[in-house]
């Protein structure tokens, strides 16, 4: 073996091009595909890390065809005391930021979980230093002024000191006592949002300043627990059902049609995880077709190399050398390009993974992905580096097998390989642009959508717009004083020179969070989740919000400054709702509807569709009502100017700073608001982007190899027909006729899969659809593209033949 090793080293250091490129090719593949398992693992295969974490289930709310994993806090607590199928279970929500003040009086935003007393005891986690907030000190509201610090924050913003435990700070004003620190390795229980510190959902009236405590109808936190041993999924959803057959007939109201179902936490429960399970496992197939299409290039130069190597072999073989001899040679070159391969694409996977596990995609917002490698990830590189060695180290197999030394030595000619008809080489590089072709396709959907989506209309126009952002419950204002600074506000940033339209608005499309509501016709007297008729978002804005963010007013007026709270309660809605309450939006202006249980109010006016919650949605429901009606201490103030957006910046912190020194204050464009937003389609854009672009690599490469090597063994025969006249044109056509034929056929093949594989990307990004010509003219000029510029040194070559120095060197 020892032998074979050192000759196969010696044979690839004589073929440095050689050997650079195949162990390059399988780098790339290898290192590919790695990189994707490990962001599949740990987003789909890997468990979360808590102990027992195999019988770990979120309990997700099914409201007719409508499944959530939001739940009420009163029906948390049924469900929680009445079944018999779980340990414990536990409700968190992921609430928004928070104005944590350690002590120097400007306070830094924070990302909380709001927990139930029971949530560490439960997962069985183990504090890092001190104690955990458990289920015995929770008595009623505001009873647990305590938190626990992650780690990563106890390091940032206590520099990892012990004596932390124990000490006072403030959170949005009010005191709380740190308890504990979590340890390093735990996110809490899902996998895109580490939370900063977890607080007891009991204290959320202090900290968030609202409370849903009470109301059974609000949904907005996630219930996790153990499975008992020998508890199954299907009886533990029996037991859940039975217990919401009995919460529908008690409070019909909030829980008619109630049903639970589990699923799987860490992704929202499959909310999050149907799009990124469905993703993930696209990409995982897209990567694999890389390293198939590795596999095929290395197998084409295989044999190539193996037919150049006709001679040497044939005279080893006359020599006595036996056939198994020089297969188990040639499989040892095979295996040590890709050992080689995989250990610099396994590096670079890693040097990947590292950057990706620390990326914050969204500024100040603790979402991020941890996807660092483990011994997973290692044993899948060399997995599929013996499984490339194999694949393509088998390809020469049959020329060797097949090969007559004693013709080949005879002739000088070639016998592992034909060039006139159709060989295996052929085949494989076919195959290869067929997987360049679907690459492509797949990426320029992607690019498409991607496009599409930064220009389309969402209902609102974010150019040329800045937001003021801050939380006046976090500053420490009470409800009265709330609206009075929010109008002071407004009227500083109008007065900013330059601004066209300031308005204000609790919260904005396509941001993170949101609410809807149910809607009911204005006759209703039932109202039970199953008798709405519209499931609608609901938005607070002032009179001049749909002027600042661009949004058509259809029919009907805005708001104005008499619409308050001592006036009647009035609406207004989008073109969808009208559509869908009032059957037409003439019909919707001056007609009236009940939501939320009861509440009337009257549609004065009706503005275009917009996107809410997702790029990706179907047109829904929406419904804005006056901030001075319908209260909220989160603030958006939304400033649109002519001026330049950093003067404009800088001229409403100066504004804002004035009415307050100490107001937490978050000052951006819109455009960069719409991050979060756009986040998915990005990720896929450049994930199918870089696949793409291997798999163009690699078809330039087959290519270029075949077209290379079909030009070296005819360059006779093209002497012979250029001395006899032959044109440029038929030179060219015997020259390269077989790999364009080859391209044009393999391109066919990949766009038919393309328009297929493609599929997948409708979840995530927006308008994604193969059937656009756009994207159909992008393949085929890509591939001609890609087929041009493999066969120009080839073709050059062709053309440059002097049959006159060929016949006499022969």
């Amino acid at each position: 073996m020892n032998a074979d090793l050192r000759l196969a080293l010696r044979q690839l250091r004589k073929a440095p091009g050689f050997a650079v490129t195949a162990v390059l090719t399988l780098a790339l593949a290898i290192g590919a595909n790695a990189v994707v398992f490990s962001v599949l693992n740990a987003l789909v295969l890997r468990p979360l890390n808590v102990p027992h974490s195999e019988n770990l289930f979120m309990v997700e709310r099914a409201d007719g065809s409508d499944t959530s994993p939001s739940h009420s806090y009163p029906d948390y607590r049924d469900i929680r005391d009445r079944n018999r199928s779980f340990e414990s279970l536990v409700i968190y929500d992921i609430g928004g930021g928070v104005g944590l003040d350690t002590g120097s009086g400007n306070p830094s935003v924070v990302w909380p979980y709001m927990i139930s007393g029971n949530y560490f005891d439960a997962l069985g986690i183990r504090p890092y230093l001190g104690r955990f907030i458990h289920a015995s000190e929770e008595h009623g509201q505001n009873s647990v002024p305590e938190i626990v610090l992650s780690y990563a924050l106890w390091h940032s913003h206590f520099n990892g000191d012990r004596a932390t435990v124990g000490r006072t700070v403030q959170i949005n004003k009010h005191p709380f006592t740190i308890v504990g620190v979590a340890p390093p390795d735990f996110r809490g229980t899902e996998l895109f949002f580490a939370p900063d510190l977890w607080a007891p959902i009991v204290d959320a009236p202090q900290i968030l300043g609202w409370s849903s405590l009470e109301e059974r109808g609000n949904h907005s936190a996630w219930v996790v627990g153990h499975l008992k041993p020998g508890v199954t999924p299907a009886a533990a959803t029996s037991d859940l059902n039975a217990i919401a057959a009995s919460l529908a007939k008690t409070y019909p109201k909030s829980d008619d049609g109630l049903k639970f179902a589990l699923s799987r936490p860490g992704l929202a429960g499959n909310t999050l995880a149907r799009p990124t399970r469905a993703f993930m496992a696209g990409l995982m197939l897209l990567a694999g077709l890389i390293l198939l299409a590795a596999c095929a290039n290395l197998g084409s130069l295989f044999a190539a190399r193996a037919a150049d190597r006709s001679r040497e072999i044939a005279l080893r073989m006359a020599l006595g050398s036996r056939r198994k001899l020089i297969l188990r040679q040639l499989f040892t070159e095979a295996f040590l390009v890709s050992l080689t391969g995989g250990v610099f694409g396994t590096v670079g996977a890693v040097v990947i993974l590292r950057i990706l596990s620390t990326w914050r995609p969204i500024p100040g917002i603790p979402i991020n992905v941890p996807v660092n490698p483990d011994a997973k990830t290692y044993a899948l590189a060399v997995l599929l580096a013996l499984f490339s060695a194999l694949l393509f180290g088998l390809v020469p197999v049959r020329q060797v097998l097949r090969a007559d030394p004693w013709q080949i030595l005879r002739s000088g000619a070639s016998g592992l390989g034909g060039l006139r008809r159709f060989t295996l080489r052929d085949a494989l590089l076919g195959l290869q642009i067929a997987i360049c072709a679907v690459l492509i396709t797949a990426s320029l959907v992607a690019v498409r959508g991607l496009a599409r989506s930064l220009e389309s209309n969402y209902g609102f126009q974010p150019q040329g717009v800045m937001l003021a952002k801050t939380d006046l419950h976090m500053a420490g204002y009470d409800d009265d004083q709330r609206v009075r600074m929010q109008k002071r506000m407004l009227d500083a940033a109008a007065a900013i020179p330059g601004v066209t339209a300031v308005g204000y608005a609790d919260r904005l499309p396509l941001s993170i969070g949101g609410g809807d509501s149910d809607v009911y016709t204005d006759a209703a007297t039932d109202f039970r989740p199953t008798a709405a008729i519209a499931d609608a978002q609901n938005f607070q804005v002032s009179p001049d919000y749909f002027r600042a963010a661009g949004t058509a007013l259809l029919a009907g007026r805005s708001f104005t400054t008499h619409d308050e709270d001592k006036a009647p309660l009035v609406a207004v809605v989008n073109r969808e709702f009208a559509r869908k309450v009032f059957g037409s939006v003439e019909k919707a202006v001056g007609g009236h509807f009940k939501f939320w249980g009861g509440s009337r109010a009257e549609v004065v006016g009706v503005v275009e569709d917009g996107k809410y919650e997702t790029l990706t949605e179907d047109p829904k429901p929406a419904m804005f009502f006056s901030f001075l009606q319908q209260r909220s201490s989160d603030t958006w103030i939304i400033v649109r100017s002519q001026r330049d957006a950093q003067e404009v910046a800088a001229a409403l912190q100066r504004s804002l700073r004035r009415l307050d020194p100490v107001l937490p204050l978050e000052i951006k464009a819109w455009n960069r608001e719409l991050d979060s937003a756009l986040f998915a389609a990005r990720v896929a854009t450049v994930a199918l982007g870089a696949l793409g672009l291997l798999g163009a690599m690699l078809a330039i490469t087959g290519i270029f190899g075949m077209a290379s090597y079909a030009v070296s063994k005819r360059l006779r025969e093209l002497g012979i027909r250029v001395a006899l006249g032959a044109n440029r044109r038929k030179v060219l056509g015997t020259a390269l006729g077989r790999a364009f034929r080859v391209l044009a056929i393999g391109s066919a093949a990949g766009m038919i899969l393309g328009l297929l594989a493609t599929r997948v990307l409708s979840f995530i990004v927006y308008q994604a659809t193969p059937k656009d010509p756009i994207v159909l003219g992008g393949v085929i000029l890509t591939m001609f593209a890609v087929g041009l510029l493999a066969a120009w040194v080839p073709a050059r070559r062709a053309l440059a033949v002097d049959p006159m120095i060929l016949l006499r060197e022969e």
